[in-house]
């Protein structure tokens, strides 16, 4: 009787079986990976054409800034192209530690840490606080870097769907009962939704059950405050926050994170925390790009108020085209258009009529609820945000969205 064999499963059977991308590309239709070869701040170049960049995070337009290019010009002649170590041994410079005390004291926190990107910063913070007998309890829409960050802990994870401060208070209590350690972590603002975290509601929860409140300002930092400084300070309610963390690759036009808390904290942070001990530190161009836009965010607040025109231009003109925006509240304004196939023609005819957006598909939503994801600067002029909107018209009514 002959024997019979299995099948040899490979590493690599995935990766054969793995044919949607080639499907989407073939029709025409794939959104990702867009080489861009010139950028003019609200105008990027793709395909040999121009197109009005309504996809991107510089919500202040500082990335063209001519004292945020000055300034990574000297670092980058005065320490050279990169640090070629982490920050634990021979990659801190007197820059990092500039830029530290400058966050700490921009967003009202003792000390700052800096990362090299806003990935690490919540990777770092989470797995070297929560430990095997604490928990983290995230809100389902959190973005990746949160969710990762809580894996690579040795804690337990505790999800609570999105805003429901009555479900996370019930599934605290046996835990804070337990004498467990806890930490409440949370996106300021929902890179998806453009809608801003509950801090009031969140700190009244994490104070009842002695737990650790941390908010990620990633698309909050020089968007919310009164200068800018986030989430927290939008709600008048630094002191409540325990940790804010963000990213330099949105408002502050470079790449890089940093992690604010009281200074015991952040040191403990600087000796157990291995994404920043395991990564070469933040080169010296970013540092001092980042270091000037600080400042230029602070010295021209004109600019917040022109990103929050252009905010209200762009939602106002999508709720009386017809469009189902959702509960945005900040730049970030997705355009719900629902399955898969049609959000992907509406991107690709958008492209090519010069409006450049990201298209939004599982498994960062879900399958039904797929979008166009828009967000404006405050660079932009009113004449490219219509002409966006008249884009957004014609090609919604064509398809039937509106």
């Amino acid at each position: 009787m002959a024997t019979q064999t299995t099948p040899h499963v490979t590493l690599f059977d995935k990766c054969r079986d793995y044919t949607k991308v080639n499907e989407i590309r073939a029709a025409g239709l794939y959104p990702y990976f867009k080489p861009i070869s010139e950028s003019e701040d609200t105008v990027v170049v793709i395909e040999g054409k121009k197109r009005i960049m309504l996809g991107s995070n510089n919500y202040l337009g500082l990335t063209h800034h001519p004292k945020v290019l000055e300034a990574a010009s000297r670092a980058l002649h005065r320490y050279g192209s990169g640090c070629t170590g982490s920050r634990f041994l021979n990659g801190t410079l007197d820059l990092h530690q500039q830029l530290e005390a400058a966050l700490a004291e921009f967003v009202g926190k003792e000390d700052c840490l800096v990362f090299s990107t806003g990935y690490n910063a919540n990777l770092g913070l989470i797995s070297a606080l929560v430990g095997k007998d604490d928990v983290v309890y995230l809100d389902k829409l959190d973005h990746a870097s949160i969710v990762d960050g809580a894996k690579m802990s040795y804690g337990t994870t505790t999800r609570f769907n999105h805003g429901n401060l009555a479900q996370l208070d019930r599934k605290m209590a046996p835990d804070a009962a337990a004498g467990r350690g806890m930490m409440i972590i949370v996106d300021g603002v929902y890179s998806m939704e453009g809608d801003i975290a509950d801090v009031p509601g969140l700190s009244a929860v994490a104070r009842k059950h002695g737990a650790a409140l941390a908010i990620d300002d990633a698309h909050s930092l020089g968007v919310l405050g009164p200068k800018g400084d986030g989430t927290a300070a939008h709600f008048g309610m630094t002191d409540e926050v325990d940790i804010i963390a963000g990213t330099f690759s949105k408002s502050l036009a470079s790449i890089g994170g940093f992690v604010a808390a009281r200074s015991n904290v952040v040191d403990y942070l600087r000796h157990h925390c291995r994404p920043l001990i395991f990564t070469a530190s933040l080169p010296p161009a970013n540092t001092a790009g980042v270091l000037a836009a600080l400042e230029v965010m602070q010295q021209e607040p004109e600019r917040r108020e022109s990103l929050w025109a252009n905010a209200r231009r762009l939602q106002d003109g999508f709720r009386q085209l017809g469009f189902d925006i959702g509960p945005t509240e900040t730049p970030i304004v997705p355009v719900l258009i629902g399955p898969l196939d049609t959000t992907f023609i509406m991107w690709r005819k958008l492209f090519d009529a010069g409006v450049f957006t990201n298209p939004v598909a599982p498994p960062a939503v879900p399958p039904a609820q797929c979008r166009i994801r828009t967000s404006v600067m405050a660079t932009h002029s009113f004449d490219q945000i219509d002409f966006s909107l008249e884009a957004f018209a014609k090609i919604g009514r064509e398809l039937g969205v509106i």
